[in-house]
């Protein structure tokens, strides 16, 4: 059944990559399905074994947030309308431009072993895209991806995967691992910020709600 054309437009969740040095956009790669749920777990930072009674309140830093989520993939509605492309590869391209962002570019390995056999004693490592993670715009993060995983269910005559979960676990990259002048420093400080605007609107209750007169 078609949907009515009062339903607001469903938007999607995903990841952008931009250039760490001009902040240019590189890549955006919505997610097909948003995913029906999403874990965020929160670790304060604080001070460690040995502080001091009157430190017991005061946080170090931000805390080291984590989301989890899965998504899904399916190819079912490009294979009825015969899509070219997913014909030929399946899911396979919506899945590697997911798997590309830990993998480092084949140029560079390249290059770093040309250094190494010129006998360069020193080779940085090298520098990745700045990950965003994209959920509606309160939610515009630097993330590292830590775990990732793809769970392929279904193939095609070829064996082309043609369903497939992804799951991925992204740390949030703050301003303590960023730096204030990098623009993922930025974004996450624009996140924080946000976050504070947020519970700003909340309205408070009352100690008589809770069974208090006074504390």
């Amino acid at each position: 059944m078609p949907s009515s054309p009062l339903s607001p437009k469903l938007l999607k969740g995903g990841i952008v990559l931009l250039d760490p040095n001009t902040s240019e956009v590189k890549k955006v790669i919505p997610l097909q399905y948003n995913p029906e749920t999403m874990t965020r777990s929160l670790t304060p930072q604080r001070l460690g074994e040995g502080a001091s009674q009157s430190d017991a309140l005061r946080l170090t830093g931000p805390p080291e947030e984590i989301y989890s989520l899965e998504a899904e993939l399916d190819a079912t509605d490009y294979l009825e309308v015969m899509d070219k492309q997913t014909l030929e590869y399946g899911l396979q391209p919506a899945l590697t431009i997911l798997e590309r962002i830990v993998y480092p570019e084949s140029s560079n390995l390249i290059a770093n072993n040309s250094l190494a056999n010129s006998g360069t004693l020193e080779i940085i490592p090298m520098e990745g895209p700045l990950v965003l993670f994209v959920w509606s715009k309160n939610r515009v993060v630097p993330v590292m991806i830590t775990s990732f995983s793809i769970t392929e269910e279904a193939y095609d005559a070829n064996l082309n995967p043609i369903r497939a979960k992804v799951s991925l676990t992204l740390k949030v990259l703050t301003v303590n691992d960023l730096g204030f002048e990098h623009k993922g420093g930025s974004l996450y400080l624009a996140y924080h910020k946000q976050k504070e605007k947020l519970a700003d609107k909340f309205k408070p209750g009352s100690l008589a709600a809770l069974g208090q007169t006074s504390i």
